[in-house]
């Protein structure tokens, strides 16, 4: 009889142990933040380097105009030793990404980069009097405008319509 007692007081010790531990990792659990939203993407000014750019490269820097609130940029870069690259990269209001990507590289080369290796459709729409090509691939889909001197490409995971309403409110200095 006294080896069933102790074998008693050892289980009932165990399950209360184990009833703090539980107790313990719930409150802990209780106090650390679970924020299973989307992160808050901080909204970039580029109009310095939007100047800087439009000073430096060899062709018409393109940016938009007249887009809602609700696009947020949120990067932007301007290398004027690799081509004259210009980046300008905007959430949309649908919480898709869009960039708008600008060279004097080789098209070829330069399509293939921004665009993730997207397939060209064979598709083209007319976007302010310009011809634009449409791009397909597994991650981004792309609008293309090939212009004497430099590439423009409107690429993201948004859809063809918010890559053509970027496209649309797409402005350079002399427009």
């Amino acid at each position: 009889m006294a080896g069933t007692n102790s074998m008693q007081k050892s289980a009932r010790d165990m399950i209360l142990s184990l009833s703090l531990i539980l107790l313990a990792a719930g409150v802990i659990w209780l106090f650390i933040p679970h924020d299973d939203g989307e992160p808050d993407l901080k909204r970039v000014d580029y109009r310095v380097d939007l100047l800087t750019a439009r000073r430096a490269a060899t062709y018409p820097v393109a940016a938009p105009e007249g887009l809602s609130e609700a696009w947020k940029p949120t990067s932007v870069r301007f290398q004027g030793e690799e081509f004259d690259s210009w980046h300008l990269g905007y959430r949309t209001p649908d919480g898709e990404y869009v960039a708008v990507e600008q060279s004097a590289q080789k098209p070829v080369v330069f399509i293939e980069g921004e665009t993730q290796g997207a397939e060209k459709t064979g598709k083209t729409q007319q976007i302010d009097g310009k011809t634009w090509t449409r791009y397909e691939g597994d991650r981004y889909d792309a609008l293309v405008l090939e212009e004497e001197g430099s590439t423009t490409v409107v690429t993201g995971t948004a859809s063809f319509a918010r890559l053509t309403e970027m496209a649309e409110a797409l402005r350079t200095a002399s427009d």
